[in-house]
């Protein structure tokens, strides 16, 4: 009797009765398994909806959305993770890029824009897959990005997605600003800002895979934001400035200390498209 090949249209009805019970997990979740395991866009998925999946290709996917109902994180599963317009491979020594650092990313070119681009030195700190230094760098050629991470699992994933991506970007072992010698332009950092208190409150699939390290900080969670800031007038430039991202009700205590340490600078906040607390940006003085 012969193994039984559903159509792509099959298979992925099979997953959506597989999951129905499972509200963190959508649909969305099932699709992009199917694109990045396969190497499919959303129309070659359409293209392909009536034809059998190889036999290969659906004992793949059924393992896939096993581990998926388990709470493993779809980017994960197939090692990939968008971001920015990139595909950058990840597992689980990286935390998985989120699209609201993305927004991050456009502060940040919609304060340098092309039109007046020149070569500035910019430190990307806790780097970890590579993914804000190498979306910099993809938009911003002519800069010269330095990456760092306390991990050297990360900083191996960083290297790898860098050269995937074909772009230059330095990388160096560093805990925040202790192995960074002279100063930079711009400084970016997505540190952790967990608190161990919120761990209840998360979703438990961060909890489970993605890397403590990455996630979690001392002080309420502002700990590494401390060190940002006393070191922020060491490493920056005159008019430099300093872009983080911050947790949802982290604005104030965040700017609190960045002006505390530098009563020179100018420090605000701004909120995400769903209108929570994101970022901060510190410019020298």
């Amino acid at each position: 009797m012969k193994p039984i090949k559903p159509t792509y249209f099959e298979a992925r009805k099979w997953a959506s009765f597989a999951i129905k019970d499972r509200s963190e997990i959508d649909m969305y979740d099932v699709d992009f398994l199917l694109e990045q395991r396969f190497n499919l866009s959303a129309t070659d998925l359409l293209i392909r909806y009536q034809r059998p999946m190889p036999l290969k290709q659906w004992q793949q996917f059924q393992n896939d959305i096993r581990q998926l109902i388990s709470g493993m994180p779809p980017q994960y599963i197939v090692g990939r993770a968008d971001f920015y317009g990139l595909s950058l491979h990840v597992t689980s020594d990286v935390l998985i890029p989120r699209v609201e650092t993305e927004e991050l990313i456009d502060w940040i070119l919609a304060t340098f824009p092309t039109s007046s681009e020149q070569p500035m030195r910019v430190l990307d700190i806790g780097t970890g897959s590579g993914a804000i230094a190498i979306a910099l760098k993809k938009n911003r050629p002519t800069w010269n990005l330095v990456g760092s991470d306390i991990s050297d699992k990360a900083l191996k994933i960083a290297i790898l997605n860098a050269q995937n991506q074909n772009v230059a970007v330095s990388f160096l072992k560093s805990d925040v600003f202790d192995q960074i010698h002279g100063k930079f332009d711009l400084i970016v950092s997505n540190p952790p800002y967990i608190s161990m208190d919120e761990k209840a409150d998360m979703d438990q699939r961060v909890i489970h895979y993605e890397p403590k390290l990455a996630l979690y900080a001392e002080d309420r969670g502002l700990a590494i934001y401390k060190r940002l800031a006393r070191g922020a007038a060491d490493h920056l430039t005159t008019d430099g400035r300093l872009f983080v991202e911050i947790g949802f009700h982290q604005e104030q205590a965040v700017i609190k200390l960045f002006q505390q340490a530098n009563p020179r600078a100018v420090v605000i906040g701004r909120h995400d498209v769903s209108g929570n607390q994101r970022m901060v940006q510190l410019k020298m003085k």
